[in-house]
């Protein structure tokens, strides 16, 4: 039942996601070029942002990998690449920053942060078997236990719906800690105006991966409720 439609959706979604990708990647690499004058590296901006919102128990730290800067809440660190903690450019400014602004909501109790995660246990599940169990529903409704498969297929597409709803609550997420960023950037005068723009569409693209996973997510869902409700 699984149509040419689905592989050229995967395809359109595979494409996209590249393109956006290559593009964050290309963006970063220019304004690491582009060198800070007040000479802090990325360590040192996250360290400023964290105190100038009172937070003293977040710990800012180098993790191995490019872009895998992230805030990890339960053990309250902010995790930047080994690139991004020790750089001194306008890309470093902007992850350090972002990441710092995650950690800003975590303290202020952020609704959308809260919400996104009391999902993560019940996501992480669900995410990891979502496909098996909607391929296996699908196998069932072509042989004869059409009415199984038709309940194991609506399993697996309310499963990958959750990990869709996931990614439609992250996007005010990630665009709120890039908000709190760059505010917090121009406010306290980190960075002078051409290194600000720099930060600011560093930041854009890394906030349209988010974009381009969600519709991704959401047209997949929409295909597979195509299915089950008969329409191939």
């Amino acid at each position: 039942m699984i149509g040419m439609e689905y592989y050229i959706l995967i395809g359109a979604i595979m494409l996209v996601s590249w393109y956006v990708s290559h593009k964050l990647k290309s963006k970063f690499k220019q304004y690491s070029k582009v060198h800070l004058q007040n000479g802090m590296s990325g360590a040192e901006i996250a360290r400023k942002m964290l105190e100038d919102n009172g937070i003293y128990d977040v710990k800012v730290i180098s993790t191995p990998g490019q872009l895998t800067d992230h805030y990890h809440p339960q053990k309250k660190t902010v995790n930047l690449s080994e690139s991004v903690y020790a750089q001194r450019n306008a890309a470093a400014a902007a992850v350090a920053a972002h990441e710092c602004g995650h950690a800003v909501q975590h303290a202020q109790a952020y609704g959308w942060l809260k919400m996104r995660s009391t999902l993560v246990p019940v996501v992480s599940v669900a995410s990891k078997y979502s496909q098996f169990v909607i391929m296996g529903g699908i196998i069932l409704m072509m042989m004869v236990a059409g009415g199984v498969g038709q309940m194991v297929l609506l399993a697996g597409i309310i499963m990958f719906g959750m990990g869709t709803l996931f990614s439609f609550i992250t996007l005010p997420v990630e665009y709120d800690a890039s908000n709190r960023a760059l505010a917090w950037l121009k406010a306290e005068n980190i960075v002078t105006p051409q290194e600000y723009e720099g930060s600011k569409d560093a930041l854009k693209w890394a906030a349209r991966t988010y974009v381009v996973a969600a519709i991704g997510s959401l047209a997949t869902l929409l295909y597979f409720i195509g299915i089950f409700l008969g329409r191939d």
